[in-house]
């Protein structure tokens, strides 16, 4: 089977563009919360959501360090940009029943896979660097992380990437709950080994 020519048409299904348009809205508003936080953190207000929960879930180490700063301006604005191109896909698709072109969705997948990565890389910065876990960007990684692997699975599967990963797109989708919550159980099981999170709510 050949690779996807740029030229053909490609759509997700009707679930995919809609988690993703769901996703990219909950990941704007969290981004959107995180950076209120993360003006209170500076002007000493009170943000609309404190998320100051224990000595290690909190959001000050994270929000003021430079790992949360990485363009100097929060992150949260990069989640404010970034998070509407899910929404723009997903409505994309809705609204081109014939599909779009490869390169619109390489383009798309690549943009998510920056973000599927700068998730796990904080995930790693917060809890061995800054020994502590902010609640809403742990929000951002919950919707970011399947996000980057229903993108991932559909875009192998359409064969965007070449047709000899067609199959390994297949198994991605087949398996996406289990591998999703793999994810999330490997970022915990690090956070409680490293930091004892639960012992700190209590």
């Amino acid at each position: 089977m050949r690779p996807a020519s740029p030229l053909t048409a490609h759509r997700p299904g009707r679930g995919l563009a809609i988690f993703w348009i769901v996703a990219g809205i909950a990941g704007w508003v969290v981004s959107f919360l995180l950076y209120q936080e993360y003006i209170g953190q500076l002007t000493g207000a009170d943000a609309i959501i404190s998320c100051n929960i224990s000595p290690i879930v909190t959001c000050g180490p994270n929000l003021l360090s430079p790992g949360g700063n990485l363009l100097g301006f929060s992150n949260s604005i990069i989640g404010m940009v970034l998070f509407v191109g899910p929404i723009y896909a997903g409505v994309s698709a809705l609204a081109a029943p014939g599909g779009l072109r490869a390169g619109y969705w390489r383009t798309y997948a690549l943009f998510v896979a920056g973000g599927f990565t700068l998730v796990h890389f904080l995930a790693y910065r917060s809890v061995f660097e800054y020994g502590s876990l902010c609640p809403w960007c742990m929000i951002v990684w919950l919707v970011t992380i399947p996000l980057g692997w229903t993108v991932f699975g559909w875009t192998l599967r359409e064969g965007l990437w070449g047709a000899a990963l067609r199959g390994a797109g297949r198994l991605i989708l087949s398996w996406m709950p289990v591998i999703v919550l793999a994810d999330y159980l490997l970022i915990a099981v690090a956070a409680q080994l490293r930091l004892d999170v639960i012992g700190s709510l209590f």
